[in-house]
């Protein structure tokens, strides 16, 4: 059994509807120092963090920010290896604005700092999301406690077990835990708008990619909030490139 909270992970308690996502490197940067970049801008932002995912959110979830219903989240280590054009992508964007839950653009805070490749196998990258994260503790990745999605369904009417395509997944528990495929190795719970879809990219160049690996070298949050601003004021893509809805996730 396996419950997520703001503090750490714990096997007392199941949970009926949690958020799991799947992680690995990416935007040219090792899982590792992802990681430890997320525990900077929890810092700055005193606990707040946003994790970079590539698909949309449920339908469901907006519903639930409004309500303030608690969804804990769990971050799991992919299996296998990174794809080469994750792992060494040709471009960076970096993130700067999000659609609320009611569906309104907002600036993100100055600690935020939200990555992604530049590029897809259908041309530039123009979609991309992120979770909105609170964790009283320090990030850092364990091991041990095991996960088992398969004792999960897809929040929604059709209820569809996760898909091994779907990283990031709003799903409720069926069933207890089997032997499982999978560990918790972080966990946090979502808060504000909970998933949100990203805009307002800048773009930079692959010279760029390992300033931000190497940012995370003994930082402390006034650097990390000044390395932030550095990048957000970087010159704006032309949005028409990436166009902005105002209608809800």
């Amino acid at each position: 059994m396996l419950y997520a909270a703001k503090h750490h992970v714990s096997l007392d308690h199941e949970p009926e509807l949690l958020c799991w996502t799947r992680m690995q490197s990416e935007g040219g940067q090792k899982l590792e120092d992802i990681v430890a970049r997320k525990e900077l801008e929890r810092r700055a932002g005193d606990g707040v963090f946003f994790w970079g995912v590539g698909n949309a959110p449920a339908v469901a979830t907006s519903t639930y920010a409004r309500l303030g219903i608690p969804v804990p989240v769990i971050f799991s280590v992919m299996k296998g290896r990174p794809k080469a054009v994750d792992a060494s992508p040709r471009s960076l964007l970096v993130w700067r604005r999000y659609l609320d839950m009611y569906g309104a653009e907002r600036e993100l805070p100055p600690q935020a700092l939200i990555t992604s490749r530049g590029e897809t196998g259908a041309g530039d990258k123009k979609r991309h999301y992120a979770l909105m994260c609170r964790s009283l503790t320090p990030l850092k990745l364990s091991k041990g406690v095991r996960f088992d999605p398969a004792a999960f369904r897809n929040v929604g009417v059709n209820r569809g077990p996760v898909g091994a395509s779907q990283v990031t997944a709003l799903i409720q528990r069926i069933q207890p835990d089997g032997v499982g495929d999978y560990e918790a190795n972080i966990s946090a719970e979502l808060t504000g708008s909970y998933w949100i879809r990203l805009t307002d990219p800048v773009m930079l160049d692959a010279s760029s990619i390992e300033s931000v690996e190497h940012s995370i070298e003994d930082a402390s949050p006034r650097e990390w909030l000044r390395l932030v601003a550095d990048f957000r004021q970087r010159p704006q893509l032309p949005r028409s490139a990436y166009p902005v809805q105002s209608s809800l996730l």
